[in-house]
Order: structure tokens, then C-alpha cells, then sequence
């Protein structure tokens, strides 16, 4: 039993079409990921270097268009509570992308298996 060549046609354009769609978030959740380790490896650094100050040294968070002052304690608090948050983040975004590129990957397997079924 034979698909009409319609349906069949049908069928390897949704398939690509979600290739295609998986292809481009992809692209996209990489793009994140990349972003959020950069703010990661910045707050980072930034936490390292209010770590060495005194502790009697003011620090001033920027706020808008003007600084404040903080303590420094608040400061290292505020740091490492948003690390945590961008490498769960992070962590989300990965497993995003694992299901992404098997999303992707099974696609491409489906187009090809059909080609090759239609080629016997």
C-alpha cells in the first residue's frame, strides 16, 4: 500500500518545516546561552573584585541615572543571588536546546527515510 505522492508531499513539507523551525530556535537559545554566560563570567568577576575591597570601603550601585550606596555585604549578596539565577537559566536553556537538536535531528532522519522508502 502505497501514499499518494499529495499526501506524501504533504507530509515531508510539514516535516521540513518543523526542521526548519527547530533549525532557527536553535539558533536562538544558543545565542542566549552564550549572552547569559557572559553575564555570568561578568558577575563573576565582579563579585571577586568587591571580595578583595575592605570592608570598610563604600560601594555605589548604579540606579538609573544615579549611584547609591550599598553595603558591601548587600552588594555580594546581590551578585551571587543573580549568578544563581543565570546559570539555572543556563541550565533550562540547555536542556531546551538538547530537546531542540533531537526535534531537528529526528526530522532530518524522517525526511530522509521517506525519500529512501519512496526510492524503493
Amino acid at each position: 500500500m502505497s501514499i499518494p505522492n499529495e499526501a506524501l508531499q504533504k507530509l515531508v513539507q510539514e516535516i521540513e518545516t518543523q526542521a526548519i523551525t527547530a533549525q532557527r530556535e536553535i539558533n536562538v537559545v544558543r545565542a542566549t546561552i552564550a549572552s547569559k554566560q557572559r553575564d555570568v563570567r561578568m558577575l563573576e568577576l565582579t563579585s571577586t573584585e568587591v571580595k578583595q575591597l575592605d570592608a570598610d570601603t563604600k560601594v555605589y550601585e548604579g540606579i538609573g541615572k544615579m549611584f547609591m550606596f550599598a553595603p558591601t555585604n548587600n552588594v555580594q549578596t546581590r551578585l551571587s543571588s543573580e549568578t544563581a539565577e543565570l546559570k539555572n537559566d543556563i541550565s533550562n536553556l540547555d536542556k531546551k536546546l538538547h530537546y531542540l537538536e533531537t526535534t531537528h535531528k529526528n526530522s532530518r532522519e524522517h525526511i530522509d527515510q521517506i525519500f529512501k522508502s519512496r526510492g524503493r
